[in-house]
């Protein structure tokens, strides 16, 4: 198959994953509505072609906390990516250090941050709020010591949401049959089966490896992860965090106007306004609905980023036009991850940067940072 999209990527990431994996990056809570209305939402919002403008030379550079970026996009953080290919966490940060734009490694990935740093050098890195406060200031000591510049805090997920997909599959604890069917999934899909089940192990929670010595296999560490989201956490567990963290901190989970203006006063340098891609809590708003008010809110004082929905770099465009500085992509980069390993990873962001160029020229718009609601129709 000739993948010339990123949906094209997501239909090479269903032929070559296991059903339970497939499911599990592209699923949403209950019935999904917030997932389809996170792209849905993105249709709806239309640009306004130009002609005449002298598009000869069209930019994409930026800046995200004092990192130059290539184009506004960073590789938002994907649990369990070295699941899709292997090593897979590796791969993708390589392919974004190429690309000139962030990768955040997300604290559940299969990779720990010792071993994507040696493959791609510094990235940003993505944390939750634990009940085990001590691991966590490892975790923070570990990711300045490795010279990662920004922390992605995520804060939408004090409890897991309710995801039917994970259910039917048994990825969230199944019977012996749905065990049975999965342990045939991964058997008749032979090159997952010999790209990550044989050739991609340890099979683990890089990051949490220390935590848990004792764990065995993947479901060890599910059992310490949802014994450690931590439901009690308040704004003030940032000044915790803090303390413990000299560089960026980006809010990422932030749907409401209150909350970002929350952020903002407790001390966020930035804020990733997201329903953590409608995994969470269903029947919420889209988070490219929810931008404009909160850059209106907030954006003067901090960065705004999006994501949530983002298919293309169209989609992009349209964001920044509504305020935001940058897009993080999760399961644009995670089909191209299962599709093709790295390659698939670098053609994504290619896709997406050849999209935005194309948008910015149609526009009549020359600079990526000079975007606003004037190209919007």
């Amino acid at each position: 198959m000739i993948a010339a999209s990123v949906m094209d990527y997501r239909e090479l990431a269903r032929r070559r994953l296991p059903g339970i994996l497939f499911d599990y990056i592209d699923g949403g809570a209950y019935s999904e509505a917030t997932l389809r209305r996170n792209v849905e939402d993105f249709a709806q919002i239309l640009l306004r072609q130009r002609v005449m403008r002298d598009v000869s030379q069209v930019s994409l550079g930026t800046e995200l906390f004092g990192q130059a970026c290539a184009m506004p996009v960073a590789l938002s953080p994907v649990g369990l990516a070295g699941m899709y290919a292997k090593r897979g966490e590796c791969q993708a940060a390589s392919a974004a250090r190429a690309a000139g734009v962030p990768f955040c490694l997300s604290s559940m990935s299969t990779c720990g941050l010792d071993e994507v740093t040696r493959a791609a050098g510094p990235i940003w890195f993505q944390l939750y709020m634990i009940r085990d406060r001590g691991y966590m200031a490892e975790l923070l000591a570990q990711a300045g010591e490795l010279g990662c510049p920004v922390l992605v805090f995520t804060v939408d997920l004090p409890v897991a949401g309710v995801r039917y997909r994970d259910v039917r599959s048994g990825a969230s604890g199944g019977r012996l049959a749905q065990r049975l069917r999965t342990a045939w999934d991964g058997a008749t899909h032979p090159d997952w089966l010999w790209d990550v089940h044989l050739r991609g192990r340890p099979h683990t929670f890089g990051n949490l490896v220390r935590a848990i010595p004792e764990a065995k296999g993947i479901s060890d560490f599910w059992a310490w992860v949802k014994g450690n989201f931590d439901p009690s956490i308040t704004w003030a567990d940032l000044e915790w965090v803090r303390a413990r963290w000299k560089g960026p901190i980006v809010i990422k989970g932030v749907l409401d106007v209150e909350d970002a203006r929350q952020a903002v006063a407790s001390g966020a340098d930035g804020l990733s306004v997201s329903n953590h891609g409608g995994r969470q809590l269903d029947s919420v708003p889209s988070a490219i609905s929810a931008l404009p008010a909160i850059v209106e809110a907030v954006g003067e004082r901090t960065t705004v980023l999006m994501d949530g929905g983002v298919r293309s770099g169209l989609d992009v465009v349209k964001a920044l036009a509504l305020g935001a500085k940058g897009c993080l992509i999760g399961r644009a980069w995670a089909w191209g991850l299962a599709g093709r390993g790295e390659p698939g990873v670098a053609h994504v962001l290619e896709i997406l940067r050849a999209e935005m160029e194309v948008a910015l020229a149609l526009t009549g718009c020359t600079d990526v940072r000079a975007l606003s609601r004037e190209v919007l129709a």
